[in-house]
């Protein structure tokens, strides 16, 4: 979520240094590497890793998915800040730097959570007591003190590790430079893709089959070897200076308008309204638009003379900013309604660890005697994706817009709105499955056996995972699509902020759902399970999904009428003759007419859950 990113990319490298003797091609394999093996290292964990907070250090299942829900928050909050301090203060390699130790570290605490006994509570053997010591506080300190410092250092490689590639291209000397830095985001993408399968598929498999000790020791490895290749790059990679966040920006539109909220606004008179306004961004639009009136008093001149400086820049950007800052906050305003529909179809593609909990009690044979790790399952929804962006952009968009003279086939807005109606089918799925699975499990006599397999095949769970990556796969790319449509190029980082901001307002979101149902279903009847149980054949996790999905059909109805009251509207945009400034007509709406979708838009969603 790199921010204000082609702009900071103008500045030159901070080292003073030619730019011919720095960057280029032989810095990709570092910067890929770096941020691939670390993919691979932390996303490797997640599948198992209520498991392992269930076997190792006995939290209920209620507990242990609310654990892994904050986490994932903090996770998508994180991005933003290390964003913020890259583009303001620290420049992206030192944030790389940093995270990538920080992640690191973490990593290492994890794995000494597996290796030191005294640092979770006495074994014991669930099948036979169903009782097992708690966990003490202190105990816990490690594993929170080891997520809390992954976060971090997701925090500062994720936003900032793409657009740090992206600056040892960026060289107006160099005429291949746009296609060099085409070729570096493809393979940026394609390893990123590779690497979520890796940590899907291989990790979970040496997790189950050699143990916790050699299963976060390898993640451990490969995060070493990640660093390690980063740093060993470091004297050939062009370090931009750090210059102006767009966080920062929006903030200044707010507190300048606060500042002059009394003042009244000047005379609307057609042929000298420009001159009332600030414009120093070489933007057409003189003028900033009716709606949202009220912030047009963050860049309305008062004394001219005072407020500006002789080179055209103001004395106080905190008091007076440019009508595009008004205009790009307006447009981030406007936007709420519908960004605010994606936070329960975050809830919903979030679910990673009930499902493996379902699994991990199914019969996962295939050939022989491979089992399906239980925490692979989710590569399904990853597959469903992928197939489904390269379906639709290579069939399905030809077909659709010969008829609908669109073409990107449909309305984005529209993709959005089928993407949260399949999600309601995926949690309505894995309802139904969910009922025949515990209906099984008690006819065999289970129910207080909770780890026994039940005779039933866990490919039955192909269903809600392959939903669940085609309701994200329109949703979500859908949102970025939206998002990205709405503000200048030079902003265009904003979109994947605010798909990430949302994902972890999902994850809050979702840690409560699971709190408010665990307590209510308790407090209803003392003496039956919760209906989020450890033991899946005494509690009602039918129940639980049924929720989701009737909440889900809510806000499926919610976002119809958000889509009918959001302006989407054609609207002319032109660009300067380096392609990074936005110019924009005097027309109420801003909208940018980007290409269509592409798989490569894919991978943003893959890396931001």
């Amino acid at each position: 979520m790199e921010m204000n990113g082609s702009d900071s990319a103008k500045t030159p490298p901070q080292n003073g240094s030619s730019r011919s003797s720095k960057g280029g091609l032989r810095t990709m394999p570092f910067i890929i590497a770096n941020e691939a093996l670390e993919k691979i290292a932390s996303y490797g964990l997640i599948p198992n890793m209520i498991l392992y907070l269930i076997t190792v250090y006995h939290f209920s299942a209620a507990d242990a998915t609310t654990i892994l829900f904050v986490w994932g928050a903090i996770s998508n909050f994180m991005p933003i800040f290390g964003a913020f301090l890259s583009d303001s203060y620290f420049g992206r390699f030192l944030v790389i730097s940093i995270a990538t130790l920080t992640t690191l570290l973490g990593l290492v605490l994890l794995w000494l959570t597996a290796v030191i006994e005294k640092s979770r509570s006495p074994k014991c053997d669930i099948k036979e007591s169903g009782i097992c010591h708690n966990t003490k506080p202190v105990q816990m300190i490690l594993l929170f003190v080891a997520f809390v410092l992954m976060s971090i250092g997701a925090g500062g490689i994720r936003p900032c590790s793409m657009a740090f590639g992206a600056d040892q291209f960026d060289n107006p000397e160099n005429p291949n430079s746009v296609r060099i830095m085409e070729s570096f985001f493809n393979w940026y993408y394609a390893s990123l893709g590779v690497s979520l399968m890796i940590a899907l598929t291989v990790i979970v498999y040496i997790q189950n089959e050699f143990g916790w000790v050699i299963g976060f020791g390898v993640p451990v490895g490969l995060m070493l070897l990640s660093a390690v290749m980063f740093f060993i790059g470091s004297k050939l990679y062009v370090n931009v200076k750090p210059n102006k966040s767009l966080l920062t920006g929006l903030v200044q539109v707010w507190v300048a308008y606060w500042n002059k909220r009394h003042l009244p606004f000047p005379p609307d008179d057609n042929d000298d309204s420009a001159h009332y306004y600030y414009n120093n961004d070489h933007s057409k639009l003189f003028v900033p638009t009716q709606k949202l009136r009220y912030l047009n008093k963050a860049c309305m001149l008062i004394n001219p003379e005072k407020e500006v400086k002789a080179d055209g820049s103001p004395s106080d950007t905190w008091s007076l900013c440019s009508v595009m800052q008004v205009q790009v906050l307006k447009s981030l305003i406007q936007l709420l309604p519908i960004w605010s529909t994606g936070i329960m179809i975050g809830v919903t593609i979030s679910q990673h660890s009930f499902p493996v909990l379902q699994a991990n009690t199914l019969n996962r044979r295939l050939a022989g005697n491979f089992k399906i790790p239980a925490g692979s399952f989710g590569i399904f929804a990853i597959l469903t994706l992928t197939i489904w962006v390269i379906l639709y952009d290579r069939v399905i968009v030809p077909l659709l817009s010969k008829h609908t003279n669109n073409p990107r086939g449909i309305k984005v807005i529209t993709r959005i709105g089928i993407g949260i109606f399949i999600s309601c089918m995926a949690t309505a799925t894995a309802a139904l499955v969910e009922r025949a699975r515990r209906a099984k499990a008690i006819h065999q006599g289970l129910e207080e056996t909770p780890n026994a397999e039940v005779d039933m095949s866990a490919l039955w769970l192909l269903p809600q995972h392959c939903l669940t990556g085609l309701g994200e796969a329109l949703n979500a790319i859908g949102q970025i699509e939206l998002y990205y449509s709405q503000f200048p190029k030079s902003m265009a980082s904003i979109s994947v902020a605010l798909f990430a901001l949302g994902m972890a307002f999902a994850n809050v979101v979702g840690s409560l759902i699971v709190n408010i149902v665990d307590v209510a279903s308790k407090s209803a009847d003392a003496t039956k399970e919760s209906w989020v149980s450890t033991n899946l054949n005494k509690g009602h996790y039918d129940y639980y999904y049924w929720i989701l999905t009737l909440l889900s059909l809510v806000n499926f109805i919610y976002f119809y009428f958000c889509s009918r009251a959001f302006k989407y509207c054609d609207h002319d945009i032109f660009w300067d003759h380096d392609n990074r400034t936005a110019q924009f007509t005097d027309k109420e709406d801003i909208m940018l007419d980007i290409p269509k979708s592409t798989g490569d838009d894919s991978s943003s969603i893959y890396f931001s859950a």
